[in-house]
């Protein structure tokens, strides 16, 4: 039988959400928990893949390394998302690496388990649908402006692109409670380290954004998302 407390953090996941008890306890059944510690290299692009991850504590970041063997950051995921959907789906090698960025908490869902658990109970089939949806538009939008934004708009996308994954609302403020650090800010917005120092200086120096070590307040959310993203 599966831990209560297991079962109670898969609630919280949007895949299981909307499930009984009874049968979020099905799903725990079949997962195996895997702790990771800051920098551990979770997945590797392009190996055989046949196991899906769920996030219950912590953040990975989802990364493609670049012709030039650079580190390009597509997203960054946090407790309740899940990661590795695609290889189970199709059978191929991995898309994308993945890394804990700090200590994190995660069950594994092996392939046969997880098309079993897709038959029985159809809702998490129609729940990840609408994940993917969400994060390809996301991705749409994320590519439109690094593309055709200078390094300021780039870094305000990334800051938004971070604060919808990461943050949280407190009226019309977002708080993002640990900002990753300038590196991986940089590999997001296809900068360099320096530009998100100047600029994140800029914001500030504007009262776009206070900071307080690696906490970073955006007073007026929709305001920073109508200037700087798409």
């Amino acid at each position: 039988m599966a831990e209560e407390r297991v079962i109670r953090l898969l609630k919280r996941v949007p895949l299981f959400a909307k499930m009984s008890d009874a049968d979020v306890e099905q799903v725990a059944d079949r997962c195996l928990r895997k702790d990771c510690h800051k920098e551990q290299v979770i997945l590797v692009e392009e190996e055989v893949g046949q196991t899906l991850f769920i996030i219950l504590r912590g953040t990975v970041k989802i990364t493609r390394a670049s012709d030039e063997g650079r580190e390009v950051i597509i997203t960054i995921l946090k407790a309740g998302d899940f990661f590795g959907e695609l290889s189970i789906l199709d059978g191929k090698g991995r898309s994308a690496s993945v890394i804990a960025m700090e200590e994190s908490e995660l069950l594994t869902l092996r392939r046969n388990d997880f098309h079993h658990l897709l038959e029985r109970f159809p809702s998490i089939g129609l729940e990840m649908l609408r994940v993917l949806a969400d994060r390809i538009r996301k991705a749409d939008v994320m590519i439109e402006n690094l593309t055709l934004q200078d390094a300021v708009g780039r870094v305000g996308s990334t800051l938004i692109h971070v604060a919808e994954q990461t943050g949280y609302a407190r009226g019309a403020s977002m708080i993002i409670a640990k900002l990753p650090v300038q590196q991986d800010l940089a590999n997001m917005a296809g900068t360099a380290r320096e530009t998100i120092s100047r600029v994140m200086a800029v914001f500030e120096s504007k009262k776009l954004i206070e900071r307080d070590g690696h906490r970073v307040i955006i007073p007026d959310f929709e305001k920073f998302k109508r200037d700087y993203w798409s």
